[in-house]
């Protein structure tokens, strides 16, 4: 049964406009697919307003930092050359959720970006594991405020230097400050509530060498030479340059912890970027499809909405010169859309894989994908083999002790499940970043903290980015840093040891 037509295409948007897409769109969410989402903020912005989110990674309310005007700035340059586009949204982890919607977009656009950000994006903050375990999006934003004025006002007590080398420090090690397996976090509420106490009783603390007899994160174990203490090794390396630094000033502490407090609330992200923006492609495709079959929108809007997914969901070929790994956007609307499929048309393939969908109803199915997994293990339960075949996957083996490279599985019948598991793996968060961790240090003499590097895929540091990063390490230590290489595959040694000094010209 056909309803009213929303807008005509071609149309210019009004705000009554965007008022009736929204109701329209909420209805075919409640009552087709049946998701939760937080209530929605939409703000409509310019696209000087968009590039200024560009620069402070989307989030409203931000501290300042030279490198964010850099980013502004380049951007800035690039868009108004017409070097570079600008998304048609931007959404925050936040309740209510905040989506950007830009100015410029038409009627359809306007839609598409309601049913995708507002809806799709918002749905997934709220239900997907990861972000309920890690992310507290009611007081991100008051967070986000009491760090922007903690930092104003280091800047003017303390000098707007010493400040900026401080951030400096703790971006350059930002990726290193996440509790990935423990150490359940505070609300954002109450981070905020202890930071304002902790900072009314630290101003007139002065002991600073009780840091090196004492450690707050974990009680180390002297060595048989008394001279070294060794503890389980640490992986979050601004939460122990935090509590254990002899140096940092108890201002300096609590920057240190407010990186560490962005960083974690942006973790959840950089693990389900092909299920987050899978889900909300496949939201989007699917509402604007409905909007389309029951009149609400016209043909010519529809071909506009066509046109913009394509484009959003294409995949270049891996010999083409614009290949740089999966769409995420393509790879998880596949699985998503196949998972609908499998559910209501399935194949004798499917009844094998997938026993235990057949039958379900699809927006239960697709929920659950949502809500309980991360891209390693999205992908490890739910690529099908017709994804496989139609993006035409295969697994390449790459050593680097030989001249050529090996194509060790295809999708077919022998290489579906090493396909599968390949490209899981490559989604691990794990082997995106070196492991890298705090193992011991000597308090009673030199002070030098030590940190070894675990190479679990014969893959070495880049020399230069490891030393230079290490001045940072060493920066908020106060004392030598070394970084040790413990080789743990099986194709020969390459350790290599770096070593960052106090006072290097002493």
């Amino acid at each position: 049964m056909n309803k009213e037509l929303l807008f005509k295409h071609n149309e210019d948007w009004t705000f009554e406009t965007m008022s009736r897409v929204y109701d329209a769109v909420q209805e075919i969410v409640d009552q087709e697919i049946g998701f939760t989402y937080y209530p929605n903020q939409i703000e409509v912005v310019t696209s000087e307003q968009m590039l200024d989110s560009y620069a402070t990674v989307g989030l409203p309310i931000f501290y300042d930092h030279w490198s964010f005007g850099k980013e502004f700035e380049q951007n800035r340059r690039q868009y108004q050359a017409g070097q570079m586009g600008l998304a048609y949204e931007l959404v925050i982890n936040s309740n209510p959720c905040i989506s950007y919607n830009m100015e410029t977009n038409t009627p359809t656009m306007m839609s598409l970006v309601i049913a995708h950000a507002a809806f799709g994006h918002n749905g997934f903050f709220k239900n997907n594991f990861l972000f309920k375990q890690w992310t507290d999006a009611s007081a991100i934003v008051d967070y986000l405020t009491f760090a922007k004025r903690y930092i104003q006002q280091c800047e003017e007590k303390y000098g707007l230097a010493d400040v900026e080398l401080t951030l400096d420090a703790c971006h350059a090690l930002q990726n290193y400050g996440v509790d990935k397996y423990k150490r359940a976090p505070k609300k954002m509420s109450e981070e905020a509530k202890a930071a304002r106490k902790h900072e009314s009783t630290i101003e007139n603390y002065d002991d600073v060498w009780s840091k090196t007899t004492s450690f707050s994160a974990q009680e180390p174990q002297e060595s048989a030479d008394g001279d070294n203490h060794e503890f389980e090794p640490e992986e979050n390396i601004l939460y122990f340059l935090e509590k254990n630094s002899p140096t940092l000033q108890p201002w300096q502490r609590e920057i240190v912890r407010i990186v560490r407090k962005v960083a974690q609330y942006f973790y959840p992200q950089a693990q389900t970027k092909v299920s987050n923006e899978g889900f909300a492609t496949f939201v989007h495709h699917y509402v604007m499809n409905r909007l389309h079959e029951t009149g609400q929108i016209d043909n010519g809007s529809y071909l506009e909405f066509i046109a913009s997914h394509t484009n959003v969901v294409a995949q270049p070929e891996y010999n083409s010169k614009y290949y740089s790994g999966f769409n995420p956007y393509a790879l998880g609307f596949a699985i998503y859309s196949d998972i609908k499929r499998i559910c209501t048309n399935p194949t004798e393939e499917d009844k094998q894989w997938f026993p235990k969908l057949i039958g379900r109803p699809w927006n239960e199915v697709i929920i659950e994908a949502m809500s309980n997994y991360k891209d390693e293990s999205f992908i490890q339960q739910w690529l099908s083999p017709k994804v496989m075949r139609d993006l035409g996957i295969f697994v390449v083996a790459d050593d680097y002790r030989e001249s050529e490279y090996v194509i060790s599985a295809i999708h077919d019948a022998e290489g579906y499940q090493r396909v599968r598991n390949a490209l899981a793996n490559a989604y691990n968060r794990g082997n995106m970043l070196p492991d890298i961790q705090v193992v011991r240090t000597n308090m009673k003499s030199s002070r030098e903290l030590v940190l070894q590097h675990f190479d679990r895929n014969d893959i070495p540091l880049d020399a230069e980015t490891a030393k230079s990063t290490l001045q940072y390490v060493q920066f908020l230590w106060g004392f030598d840093v070394r970084l040790e290489t413990i080789q743990l595959s099986n194709h020969g040694a390459r350790n290599r040891d770096y070593v960052v000094q106090a006072n290097p010209g002493a």
